[in-house]
């Protein structure tokens, strides 16, 4: 391939206005204290997307019951709060087991360095014994 069959591509990013609630922006403001300002503005802009979601289903749940709606949203946020269950979970099982490893490891390590120490003070004990012991004049 010659650099005269490269073609530029422009890559456009788009941006997207959301107009945020007084609650929702006071909120994250609170909840996420010390985090970056594009992290807040993300989550201010999915929560509003939530919310309108939220709102749109609850305004057509004309057409469902109510209870069948209501056990449609329950579903939904038991899934979530699940899936945060799950990967927390998930996350401390790997610290345990980095944990476990990290300990074996290290015994393993300090009886290999302490198998190494005994076997170099023995070798430096029969270097010395070797090097002072008589010699045969002949």
């Amino acid at each position: 391939m010659t650099y005269d069959n490269i073609e530029s591509v422009e890559i456009v990013e788009s941006t997207i206005v959301v107009e945020v609630s007084s609650q929702t922006d006071e909120l994250v403001e609170t909840e996420m204290a010390g985090e970056t300002d594009e992290l807040k503005r993300e989550t201010k802009a999915l929560i509003e997307a939530l919310r309108r979601r939220a709102q749109a289903e609850a305004e057509s749940a004309g057409k469902l019951t109510r209870d069948t709606y209501l056990n449609a949203v329950r579903k939904a946020r038991e899934a979530i709060e699940g899936e945060k269950i799950i990967e927390r979970d998930r996350l401390e099982y790997f610290w345990v087991v980095f944990q476990e490893e990290t300990e074996r490891n290290w015994h393993l390590m300090m009886k290999e360095f302490v198998d190494f120490s005994s076997r170099l003070q023995n070798a430096v004990k029969v270097g010395w014994e070797t090097f002072n012991s008589p010699r045969n004049r002949a």
